[in-house]
Order: structure tokens, then sequence, then C-alpha cells
């Protein structure tokens, strides 16, 4: 084709062999050129063809290789399947790799199976997915995947029965050691921990009655090499049980950390949750930089909603993401948002602004 394109006036033969190589270069893969090279297919002589004038040969051309796979093409590759998968053109998620992300389950199970959620995470170039029980964990395995940080088996919700209350000390000893056994088994770095509310417990007796429970569990975590992640909550948002906690103790970043520090445990850390750290206490990358060293795992989501990482909330994650590389965080940062909206596109939002 192109040996007749070049017999032709050379004004039209130029432009057309522009304009198809235009058309050929985004569109190689959906016609099956491998390496830059387009397949030898049989076409007749010229000799055979004399009869055939320059413009109908022209038309018929270009007609042929915009009618025969060019067609619907563009000068962007269209994407097929959903972001991220196999056959797209596009490859979504992580780029940089330098920040060590995870996916949290539970925003995730009324959309995804646990097997959709693994693959999912995969596709995005996540390393785990976190905050789901051990029974889950030999389909993590299955996808290569980890379990950034463990729940602990406890009926209903785990942050409402905390260390502060020590009528709580040998149930949540126990369960917190099991998690770190199923941990250290399956290579899990972290296990969750809480205050717990109130009740009736004075902010100091809170910090005391803490500092004596975790330290029941401090040298186990040591010994197995796990560590105990305590999350400061928001007590702000009333709106919905899932986005803030009326009552809860721990709701400051520097409550936690006098609690953290009293216990003096390397493997008794903070989970630094950003979305909750925003709401009570704001100027998040100095206390990034504050807490350095006892941040163990890290959770995101937007504010005011905790919903979607985008321009709807007040959030900005790179520089957030940037002050961990800062301050050589080297643990996993979870996307922990409810999504509002797409939970793949949501996701592969929030994946692809903290690939700082």
């Amino acid at each position: 084709m192109v040996r007749l394109l070049k017999r032709a006036s050379p004004r039209v033969g130029r432009s057309l062999l522009i304009l198809i190589d235009q058309w050929i270069s985004p569109c190689q893969v959906s016609l099956g050129v491998k390496n830059g090279e387009m397949k030898k297919k049989t076409t007749p002589s010229l000799k055979a063809n004399e009869s055939i004038s320059r413009r109908a040969l022209f038309k018929g051309a270009t007609a042929g290789l915009i009618g025969g796979g060019l067609a619907g093409c563009s000068s962007k590759v269209a994407i097929s399947g959903n972001v991220g998968e196999p056959g797209s053109e596009e490859k979504r998620g992580v780029q940089k790799g330098r920040i060590n992300q995870s996916v949290v389950s539970w925003c995730f199970k009324d959309h995804w199976s646990v097997q959709e959620t693994c693959e999912q995470a995969r596709r995005l170039g996540c390393k785990s997915v976190e905050l789901i029980e051990p029974e889950h964990w030999p389909e993590l395995k299955k996808h290569d995947l980890t379990c950034a940080i463990a729940t602990i088996p406890v009926e209903g919700p785990p942050f409402i029965k905390g260390f502060n209350n020590p009528a709580y000390h040998e149930m949540l000893s126990n369960v917190t050691k099991q998690a770190i056994d199923d941990s250290a088994d399956f290579g899990c770095p972290n296990v969750i921990a809480f205050t717990g509310y109130k009740e009736n417990f004075s902010p100091e007796e809170g910090v005391k009655n803490c500092v004596e429970g975790f330290k029941k569990v401090a040298g186990y975590a040591e010994k197995k090499g796990v560590t105990i992640c305590l999350e400061m909550l928001n007590s702000r948002d009333d709106t919905d049980p899932n986005k803030g906690h009326p009552g809860y103790q721990g709701d400051h970043v520097d409550y936690c950390m006098d609690i953290l520090n009293a216990v003096g445990s390397p493997r008794v850390k903070l989970l630094f949750d950003v979305y909750h750290v925003q709401i009570m206490d704001g100027d998040v990358i100095r206390r990034i930089r504050e807490c350095r060293d006892m941040i163990g795992h890290v959770h995101t989501a937007g504010n005011p909603g905790r919903g979607e990482l985008d321009d709807e909330q007040e959030i900005n994650y790179p520089p957030i993401m940037k002050a961990l590389l800062e301050i050589k965080y080297n643990g996993f940062v979870g996307q922990e948002f409810i999504p509002t909206r797409d939970p793949l596109q949501g996701l592969t939002e929030a994946v692809e602004l903290c690939d700082v």
C-alpha cells in the first residue's frame, strides 16, 4: 500500500502517508502490530491493478484502513474494560511506588467480594488488603498481598471497649496476643488497638489505665516482632458511626502520644489517621514530623464526609505523603475512604494521588 501511495502524486502521497501514519501509531495494538512493524499481507501486483485509477486507489486504501480496524480509534487510545484491568492500554495506579499502599477492606465490602478486592488492589499496584479477618488471608496470599494491619477478634465495634478500662484488660490482652500470633505467622506487621470510650474515666485515669494495659502486651509484641498500633479517632462527627466516634477517649494526637511515650515500647506505636487528625487537631504535616518515629501505620480519607480523596474535600494529600517520605516512614498507607461513587474510580484516584 505504501508503495502504491508513493507512486501517486508527491503532494497527495505524502499527505496520505502522514495521515495513515497518524492513524496507525496509536492503534497498532488493536491491529495486531508488534515491535513497531505491521504484519505483511499479500497485495495485488501493480501490473494487475493498472486499470485502477489513483483516485480510486486512494479512496479505497484509506477507506479500507479506516473501516478495517482504525475506525473508532482516535489520537487517544481507547481504554477497554475497567480501569487498570489487563487489556487496558493505560496502566493506572502506582507508578513511583515510594509509598506502600493498602486497601482497607471494610470500605469496599458492599461493592466487591474479598477476591475482587484483592484483584483491584493488585491491578492498582497496592501491596496489601488490611483490617480483614485471618480467615481471608489465604486469598490475599494467592494474590501476593499482605495484610498491613490486623483486626482483633472481638464482638461488635472494636473501638468501644479499650485499654482505658481495666475491666477489659484481660480480654483485650488475650485477643491482642491472638492477633499478634496470627500476624507473626502470616507476616502481617501490625495489630490495631484503641483507648476505648470514656465511660466514667477522666482523661488522666484513661492514660494511666491504657499505659498499664499496653504494658501487659508490649513485651509479647516485641518478642513476636509485631507492632500494636493505637488509633486516634475523632469524636466530633456525629453523623455516622463510621465517620466519627463521640465519646472516644483517644481523640487527640497529643493524648495518644502521652500514652505511647509512657509505655516506651518500640512495638507500641500510633495509627496516624489523617482524616481523624484533620478533624480534631489539624496541622497535619507538623504533627507527622513531631510523631515521626512513633507512627506505625497511616490511614486516609477525604474531609468532610470521609469520602474520596478528590477536589470536593479539604485535605491536600500529596504534601502529606511527601512529609511521610521526609521522615523516612516505610510503613503502609491504607486507603480508608467510604466510596460515594464508582469505587474503582475513586480508589484509582486516591492511589495515584498518594503515589508521590
